[in-house]
């Protein structure tokens, strides 16, 4: 029996980044991640990061409230921050944008999360903050504690894969769900490293606005470079004397 060849359809873009919005929205971010910043750094957060670490937590070891299927639970969300998950993610995501012929998605998405790695550590080297001693750390966590690093670079993988992906529907309703679920996610993320005592309030709010501002800002002013080495690659790639 003979069995018919298949084709494959790749799908078209049906939507590009608007860029002066996404400039303004990263910009935005940056603003409140530099005021809070500032607060930091001006000894004034003090008092709010007490009370965001010692909220839920009532008993005399200042453990979180609830059953210990939840820390566990919650330790599984934060690892979705960590660097090894986040790199594959992005790998992957890489990956998949070749597959479906998106160059100018897949290089911008590579620029994106290396950029944003190193503004990271940049930030964490410039402002040097203590991991918090207020209550215990239920995760293992190193480093400087201000930016969150689970925070930050959780919203640039997450944040970019979505804004790469949404290209590829018309439908905006489609296209705020998928960006939607990527801030709802890095969120949560961002919320376990303060559930978990490792990171002050500020520093996750810091954080995830700095790496949601960074995904903003990258897909603004890197799409056109994004788009010029994806067609240098597509040339390279091209047989001589193609049409």
């Amino acid at each position: 029996m003979v069995v018919p060849a298949e084709t494959v359809e790749l799908p078209a873009r049906g939507w590009r980044i608007d860029r002066r919005k996404a400039a303004a929205l990263g910009v935005l971010c940056w603003a409140v991640a530099a005021v809070i910043a500032f607060l930091v750094e001006s000894g004034r957060a003090g008092p709010v990061d007490a009370v965001g670490l010692l909220f839920w937590r009532a008993t005399p070891e200042l453990e979180p409230a609830g059953p210990p299927l939840l820390i566990e639970m919650v330790r599984d969300l934060t690892s979705l921050g960590g660097v090894l998950l986040l790199n594959v993610l992005a790998l992957g995501a890489v990956l998949a944008l070749l597959f479906l012929r998106l160059r100018r998605e897949a290089v911008l998405l590579v620029l994106t999360v290396a950029g944003g790695w190193l503004v990271n550590t940049l930030l964490k080297e410039a402002m040097g903050r203590e991991r918090p001693e207020i209550v215990p750390h239920l995760t293992a966590a190193g480093g400087a504690s201000f930016p969150s690093g689970h925070s930050f670079n959780s919203a640039v993988v997450f944040i970019a894969i979505a804004l790469a992906f949404a290209t590829l529907s018309a439908r905006q309703p489609v296209r705020m769900t998928i960006i939607g679920g990527a801030v709802a996610l890095s969120l949560a993320v961002a919320w376990s490293r303060v559930w978990l005592g490792v990171h002050f309030p500020t520093d996750v709010i810091a954080g995830w606005m700095g790496g949601a501002g960074w995904a903003f800002l990258a897909a603004a002013l890197l799409q056109r470079s994004a788009g010029t080495t994806a067609r240098l690659i597509e040339d390279q790639g091209a047989p001589a004397g193609g049409t």
